[in-house]
């Protein structure tokens, strides 16, 4: 890529990511972007569900919807693009389709990393960092960020900061939640805790339904109000650890879109979830958040929060990455329901002191 002026970058298109969980931990750098370019027009492409990350974002000016159906969708989407006459592309997934796109849009600068044999499609190609599996997966993108500030500026503050989470959700958007709440019978003058039992790429990161059953009941026991949340794939495991409780807990798994699920999260008091999209949704709101990790790498999927935590008690099998276990699990049948309760109710506590500090 030769050394562009950034006085002529006046629009900008972003692919995000793919999974919503990824669409948070790209954050950081797209608020870095805004401060690198505060003048230019900054566009998300990002796919139904973690477009929703991005609705009351102010770091963006809007999100462009996309459909990924196949071979022919960097066709389509390359249309749309060439019709809004981008100056750059910043690609933040690793597919050869993202950047079939911005080539095929004629963008005239094209920036990502050089994975899937698309370095040709590319202006900018560049190598995957060494400690691509040692650090958060937030400096990844961050990373591509800060070259874009060389390329622009000689050096890149980028690499030095700390990654910032923000995640707005309009009062609004929370008042919905609560009617949500509501018309499916829960009680919201109690404390919530949200469960997300679920995971939908992989069942390896799945804490045992019936410990999740365990915890439900506790925390009613103690006066929360207990939803149960995900997607429509992950319908059927919510209601496995619904039918394990001894009081129901409400059950809104595959009933609420991505956007209605953060804003549900962000009014929430308690947040339990195995090491999937809402975990990372949760600590970007400040919610007081447990995640309980087996089969990841804790140091790139962390959630990146002082109100968030994980538990893991990893054998020396840990991390697999694997989607199923192809043993007993003990990963995550070592963690234990009163372990699990101990500590959410420690973050709950540290929360209450904080706001009456």
């Amino acid at each position: 890529m030769p050394e562009p002026n950034s006085k002529i970058i006046e629009r900008i298109i972003v692919r995000g990511t793919n999974w919503v969980g990824d669409a948070v931990m790209s954050l950081p750098a797209l608020h870095q972007l805004r401060r690198v370019l505060p003048n230019a027009h900054i566009t998300v492409a990002s796919i139904p569900g973690a477009a929703d990350i991005f609705i009351d974002a102010d770091f963006v000016d809007d999100v462009l919807i996309q459909e990924n159906n196949g071979a022919l969708s960097a066709f389509r989407h390359a249309r749309e693009w060439r019709q809004r006459q981008f100056d750059v592309a910043i690609l933040f997934p690793n597919a050869f389709g993202a950047a079939a796109t911005a080539f095929l849009a004629r963008v005239p600068e094209r920036i990502g990393y050089a994975t899937d044999r698309r370095g040709p499609l590319l202006t900018t190609s560049l190598p995957v960092p060494q400690w691509k599996h040692q650090r958060h997966e937030s400096f990844y993108y961050l990373n591509i960020v800060a070259e874009v500030e060389r390329l622009l500026f000689g050096s890149a503050s980028s690499h030095d900061v700390e990654p910032y989470f923000a995640l707005a959700v309009s009062d609004g958007r929370k008042q919905n939640a609560r009617e949500i709440l509501v018309n499916h019978g829960a009680r919201v003058e109690r404390q919530l805790a949200i469960i997300c039992p679920g995971s939908v790429n992989s069942r390896a990161k799945r804490w045992p339904a019936e410990r999740y059953a365990v915890l439900a009941d506790q925390l009613m026991e103690n006066g929360f109000e207990v939803v149960l949340i995900g997607s429509a794939g992950e319908l059927e495991v919510s209601e496995d650890v619904s039918r394990r409780c001894a009081s129901q807990p409400k059950v809104l798994a595959g009933k609420t879109s991505v956007a209605e699920a953060t804003a549900i999260i962000s009014i929430a008091d308690l947040l339990v979830t195995n090491d999937t999209g809402p975990a990372h949704v949760g600590a970007a709101l400040q919610t007081p958040t447990l995640v309980i990790f087996g089969p990841t790498n804790p140091l790139t999927t962390y959630p990146f929060s002082p109100n968030a935590e994980i538990i893991r008690h990893p054998p020396e099998c840990a991390p697999c990455m694997l989607r199923d276990c192809p043993i007993d699990h003990r990963c995550m049948t070592a963690i234990l329901p009163e372990e699990v309760f101990q500590r959410a109710m420690s973050l709950v506590s540290e929360r209450n002191v904080q706001i009456v500090g």
